[in-house]
């Protein structure tokens, strides 16, 4: 996150992260793998400009992919966002 938020230059809303009710899995919330940021325009912007157009998800989310391989989709009212790089931490 610390990454994301100096690359954009946006301040990061951070809406969830591993609390109960997110799905288990290997690359999901419950294991810290992934975390909900607010969508605003800077953070939008800065997401669909920066980074690669990957589809839709199951579920209709639209998702981009960064040069790191991170994914962040688009659920409507916030981002998101699976690490599975820390971009250089």
């Amino acid at each position: 996150m610390v990454t994301l938020k100096n690359a954009s230059g946006c301040a990061i809303n951070v809406t969830g992260g591993t609390e109960v009710g997110h799905a288990a899995g290997t690359y999901s919330h419950y294991n810290g793998y992934k975390i909900d940021v607010s969508d605003y325009t800077c953070i939008s912007s800065y997401i669909t400009n920066s980074f690669t157009y990957i589809g839709v998800r199951g579920d209709g989310a639209p998702q981009y992919q960064s040069g790191a391989g991170n994914v962040y989709a688009n659920e409507g009212s916030h981002w998101d966002i699976t690490f599975y790089n820390c971009g250089g931490c």
